[in-house]
């Protein structure tokens, strides 16, 4: 676990034990442009998303509301619509 690591990481566990959250600047996650262009205003360094990037998937409850928003107009997937309507599903059986 690191400093990065989401405190919430127990709970994730049990829901997607596949995924690992961590906490992340806009700018460090590299988003995809087609998020970037909706956050014109949003300062990118300064703004978190909790996220596995390995499998394009964030925890809304710790990203900011206006990058959460931005990622659901891409391949992201928030964690409740991956384990029920993603990848997510599939591997839960």
């Amino acid at each position: 676990m690191t400093s990065r690591t989401c405190p919430d990481w127990p709970a994730l566990m049990e829901v997607a034990p596949d995924l690992q959250f961590k906490h992340y600047t806009v700018a460090e996650a590299r988003l995809p442009a087609d998020a970037l262009v909706d956050l014109p205003d949003v300062p990118l360094a300064a703004v978190a998303i909790c996220c596995d990037l390995e499998h394009n998937v964030f925890h809304a409850p710790h990203t900011d509301p206006k990058v959460a928003a931005a990622l659901r107009h891409t391949r992201w997937f928030e964690l409740g619509e991956w384990v029920t309507r993603g990848p997510g599903a599939a591997a839960l059986g």
